[in-house]
């Protein structure tokens, strides 16, 4: 048959749609042509596909050979059509069968020599191969990740020549078996760092741990060395493990990025601090060819930005729509790409340049106009987001030395979880997530709780997102403690974690010299 078609999936984002490899055989001049909006990678294919043949000792056809990457209108780009163009030529050409073919899904890079090498974005279209109830065939170096999708038929190829005995019946290649992807618990307890390493700080450990168990966002502020990201390391560590599905949505992403992922912890949240000087591009993502920013390796994870007013405003400005709808758009002149984020953000500032306004020992050396343009870096709109603003003080030597009992990351993590699972089995989701008509029912108050709240939210001048925010975070409390209901005492700790609203703002110590 002068007619082969092949499957494989490109890479577009974390989707990977279905690519087409159709070879045609015709007479005429020999020669190799690939249309379907090849880019020069994917047209320098045929250099690579004739070699990897030849060397590998397959005929490569004198004839006129046509390579159509369907649907036309998709930009094709990399090596990770080699093997499906080499395959289809072999099909087409009466080297293998073309039976086994319509339920097989081919991807990887040729080496001239005929191996096959890894390529980037490997578990999106694994993913995609097991929604379509297909087989894929993939570089060893990309088996273990793909084998992540429990179900699949995953074969490892380590060349065009072992591949081509499969596809003969003549030697079968075997299956990838992976080992147990879920963490060694034991082991993360005993590797991870500890809550019990924090001294005193108590109130920030109780908004951390309020944090955790709503997927809240939270906002610390205090002078240098207070622990605020000894505080924010930490929270990984007492968060719930991802479920099967949101690991496999965070660990598309990693794959995208070309990132490693190591099946023993890819359940563990992931952790991102981007340096203060990180560009807009470099947190949301972006590129001629778009690749996901730190917000989209934060997905399911943690987003620690330290040092908050040193980002550039317009960096900031950037996260508030990702905040809110979870997800982040970059479009370009040739494509449109979207990229999961759904974070939960963690930052931590100092109260003035210098980090000592209100210190009770050291004196503030800036001046009131330094101290407001400073903390006017961070817009309403944007402070608004954080569900939860507390202060980090400066601890004194009597309580570090303190040896009392404290709760351990295994302690906070178990009480943690089984808010989470409350809040999942009454909303779906966590507390941060919940909106409209959901919020009203999770979040009944009586009449007097509702007056308390309405005479608090106008002597903090809080927005209408504001009110929302605190009732989320009522809501978690009261999961915490147990609570079908929400009470007075849940919205007053609620309101406490609100240091930062804007009035509030204003009215911090400015200089060291009246705490003195």
């Amino acid at each position: 048959m002068s007619l082969a078609i092949v499957a494989t999936r490109a890479k577009a984002g974390v989707t990977a749609p279905t690519v087409k490899v159709e070879t045609h055989l015709s007479n005429g001049l020999p020669g190799l042509s690939i249309v379907g909006l090849p880019e020069a990678a994917v047209k320098e294919s045929k250099d690579r596909v004739r070699s990897a043949l030849l060397n590998s000792g397959f005929e490569f056809p004198a004839r006129r050979i046509t390579i159509n990457l369907a649907p036309a209108d998709l930009p094709k780009e990399g090596g990770r059509y080699d093997l499906a163009i080499a395959v289809g030529i072999l099909a087409a050409s009466g080297q293998i069968p073309d039976s086994i073919l319509s339920k097989c899904e081919f991807y990887g890079e040729l080496a001239l020599s005929g191996e096959i090498r890894s390529v980037s974005g490997i578990l999106p279209a694994a993913l995609q191969c097991f929604r379509a109830d297909q087989e894929a065939f993939v570089p060893a170096g990309n088996a273990r990740e793909a084998a992540l999708v429990s179900g699949l038929k995953v074969y490892p190829v380590t060349s065009l020549t072992s591949l081509v005995a499969h596809l003969c019946g003549q030697e079968a290649l075997s299956t990838y078996k992976s080992k147990d992807n879920g963490a060694d618990d034991h082991a993360a307890e005993n590797s991870e760092i500890d809550m019990c390493d924090i001294k005193g700080q108590f109130q920030a450990k109780r908004a951390l741990e309020i944090a955790a168990a709503g997927g809240h966002n939270l906002l610390m502020f205090g002078p240098p060395g207070t622990g605020k990201t000894m505080l924010a390391s930490r929270l990984p560590g007492i968060l719930p493990e991802l479920s099967e599905d949101e690991a496999l949505d965070a660990a598309a992403v990693a794959s995208v990025a070309g990132q490693d992922i190591d099946p023993s912890t890819w359940r563990k949240r992931r952790f991102r601090s981007p340096h203060h000087t990180a560009s807009g591009v470099a947190l949301v993502g972006g590129g001629s060819n778009p690749r996901p920013g730190e917000i989209s390796l934060a997905h399911h994870g943690v987003l620690f930005l330290d040092e908050l007013p040193e980002f550039d405003r317009k960096v900031l400005e950037v996260l508030r729509e990702p905040m809110e709808s979870g997800e982040i758009v970059i479009s370009r002149a040739a494509q449109q790409t979207t990229f999961p984020a759904r974070f939960q953000l963690i930052a931590a500032m100092n109260p003035c340049p210098c980090g000592y306004a209100g210190h009770p020992q050291i004196a503030c050396q800036c001046s009131e106009q330094q101290v407001q343009r400073y903390r006017q870096k961070i817009s309403g709109p944007l402070l608004d987001r954080f569900d939860l603003h507390i202060e980090v003080p400066a601890v004194g030597l009597r309580e570090l030395q303190l040896q009392g009992a404290v709760d351990s990351t295994v302690e906070i993590r178990h009480r943690v979880k089984k808010a989470r699972e409350v809040a999942i089995g009454r909303n779906g989701g966590a507390n941060q997530h919940l909106s409209g008509a959901a919020l009203e029912r999770a979040c009944c108050l009586s009449e007097a709780d509702r007056m308390m709240l309405e005479q608090a939210l106008q002597k903090l001048g809080m927005s209408a997102r504001a009110y929302h925010r605190v009732l989320r975070v009522a809501r978690t409390i009261a999961d915490l403690a147990g609570a079908d209901n929400i009470t007075s005492a849940h919205l007053l700790e609620s309101l406490s974690f609100r240091a930062l609203d804007r009035r509030r703002m204003v009215e911090m110590p400015v200089a060291g010299r009246s705490n003195n």
